[in-house]
């Protein structure tokens, strides 16, 4: 029996598959996916993430909406999360300067990846709570 496959579909499915590149091994010291990983998964790049799934935001109200964040931990988390291609900066050339964060379509999904995680995780809080006091009363 054979399959017969149109000419175009067939170039569409090579040039997919050359497209795609083999998972990285986020296991191995040396892959490249762990630093992006430490950017995303951070306490702060979580939490400015998930501050950005609502819409565009300044950087004043970023710091409001994410507590505890220093300036300069919210700076530097903002440039790593640009530079890795989840977060759009747009600076407006207006007196005085006027900056505005967003997500790109890149953010957005790791965005809602990692906001279902801190969701699940405070969600689970009362399980993890009873957890450590079973375990601080053993050990």
């Amino acid at each position: 029996m054979s399959v017969s496959v149109e000419p175009r579909a067939l170039e569409q499915l090579i040039a997919t598959a050359q497209k795609q590149q083999p998972i990285p091994d986020v296991f191995s010291a040396e892959c490249p996916s762990r630093l992006v990983l430490e950017h995303v998964t951070s306490r702060w790049g979580v939490l400015v993430l998930a501050a950005l799934i609502d819409g565009t935001h300044r950087f004043s109200e970023l710091r409001r909406q994410v507590g505890g964040v220093s300036e300069k931990m919210l700076a530097q988390t903002l440039q790593a999360l640009e530079r890795d291609g989840f977060v759009h900066r747009q600076a407006y050339p207006v007196i005085p300067p006027r900056v505005e964060y967003s997500l790109t379509p890149l953010g957005e999904g790791a965005a809602r990846r990692v906001w279902e995680l801190a969701r699940w995780i405070g969600g689970s809080l009362p399980d993890v709570f009873e957890a450590r006091e079973t375990y601080d009363a053993a050990h």
